[in-house]
């Protein structure tokens, strides 16, 4: 428990800053260079230039081909890198929401720290209606109901305790037809609310009072700003995005879409910058990974498929298309979210300087399959960001040890795959 509480600091205190000073050394100038044509100056560090440090907390998730979880990884097993520049690991700590059938010392062997497991996980549904859509392709309103009804199976067969799970939906604003929850029924009500479009109360403090885990509503406006804030569906996942933010840990969402963006006259999707960039760094900085899940048939093609491959690559989550029952996408994001690897290390910034700052991460093993977030923001824009969706401060558990797995071994490596139990 003391060791959770730390881990649980050290994610609540990325933002902390370490302010030093750095002496910066002028670059010689050759005497044999001539006078009149001096060698333009390099940029240096000036005498009392102020740096910022942070430590930074990365999720990655890392399977193999099939999708199957790999444990047993180390800090030497990772390149992380920033501006093209390798980054020195400060920690590497697996997380899983199972308990471990094999004893403590078995399981010690393959770098993991039992006292170290959290259980809680963290799905947001959100389906982006398609009732406008119904007269021009009545298919894709069937579609979103199939869908719904598969989630609505899904909650009640393969729900752990210990997943919270909240539903939303969008249309011309963001909707929340349940906030978290473990209460199954309750989820299934709210999952069959959002397919058919079903009108939402505003999201008055009444609605927040009663609600004592982790929320989305606390963190989202009030009353008719939710609709103002949220007139376009990049602004909806940059709002959602600002409340999950404050639920310490990684979230997972959902997204059943046909895609969105603009197609340029050669009939090519393009991401719209008013909006994408702000979005989807709300999204990275949140740590909130995006699952898109097509709702057009298997087999179709179409432009904004791009859209949803891209979305989902740079928030560190997956597109899901080409699928015959939507439980496909559910069952999978669910199993390869079973466990997951926190990254640390320091980083330097300008004091001052606020921005957003890619991070590419990736394992010393070509075989196997990374998915991370594609960086985080940091100084004054990281607040900004954090903050769009207002609201109350973040809400974390203190977690005991985690559920049931068993752990396989993998041939010629180090690592080693997890396969679940029921």
């Amino acid at each position: 428990m003391r060791t959770m509480r730390k881990v649980q600091a050290a994610r609540a205190a990325v933002a902390a800053l370490v302010v030093f000073s750095v002496a910066g050394l002028a670059p010689a100038v050759s005497a044999a260079q001539p006078a009149a044509a001096p060698p333009a100056p390099e940029p240096q560090t000036r005498f009392g230039e102020k740096i910022e440090v942070r430590e930074v907390l990365i999720d990655a998730l890392v399977t193999d081909r099939k999708g199957n979880v790999i444990i047993g990884l180390g800090k030497n097993d990772f390149v992380v890198r920033e501006n093209g520049k390798p980054v020195e690991l400060t920690g590497v700590t697996f997380y899983s929401n199972r308990r471990l059938l094999e004893s403590s010392d078995a399981v010690a062997k393959k770098r993991i720290n039992v006292d170290q497991v959290p259980e809680d996980r963290y799905f947001i549904l959100l389906f982006d209606d398609q009732k406008g859509n119904a007269a021009d392709a009545p298919v894709l309103l069937a579609q979103q109901l199939e869908a719904g009804r598969r989630a609505r199976e899904w909650v009640s067969r393969d729900l752990l305790p210990n997943d919270w799970v909240a539903v939303a939906s969008y249309d011309y604003k963001l909707k929340i037809h349940q906030d978290f929850t473990h209460d199954r029924k309750l989820l299934q009500q709210a999952v069959d609310e959002a397919v058919k479009g079903k009108e939402t109360e505003d999201n008055w403090p009444s609605r927040q009072a009663a609600h004592s885990g982790p929320t989305l509503l606390v963190g989202l406006p009030t009353g008719r700003e939710l609709r103002d804030r949220t007139a376009t569906i990049y602004q909806a996942l940059q709002t959602l995005a600002g409340a999950a933010g404050k639920i310490v840990g990684r979230k997972n969402l959902l997204l059943f879409t046909i895609g969105f963006g603009q197609i340029n006259p050669l009939r090519q999707y393009q991401p719209d910058l008013r909006y994408y960039p702000p979005m989807m760094e709300a999204l990275n900085t949140a740590n909130t990974a995006v699952y898109t899940i097509d709702l057009w048939p298997a087999g179709s093609n179409h432009t904004l498929s791009d859209a949803m491959n891209q979305l989902a690559n740079e928030t560190g989550g997956k597109y899901f298309f080409n699928f015959v029952n939507f439980l496909t996408p559910l069952e999978q994001t669910s199993k390869e979210n079973s466990g997951y690897y926190l990254l640390s290390y320091k980083s330097e910034h300008p004091a001052g300087a606020s921005g957003f700052q890619e991070v590419e991460v990736r394992t010393t093993n070509p075989e196997l399959q990374v998915r991370t977030r594609k960086g985080y923001s940091y100084g004054a824009g990281a607040a900004t960001t954090a903050a769009v969706g207002g609201g109350a401060g973040s809400w974390a558990a203190i977690p005991s040890r985690s559920p049931q797995s068993s752990w396989v071994p993998t041939s010629n490596s180090p690592a080693h795959t997890m396969s679940l139990a029921s």
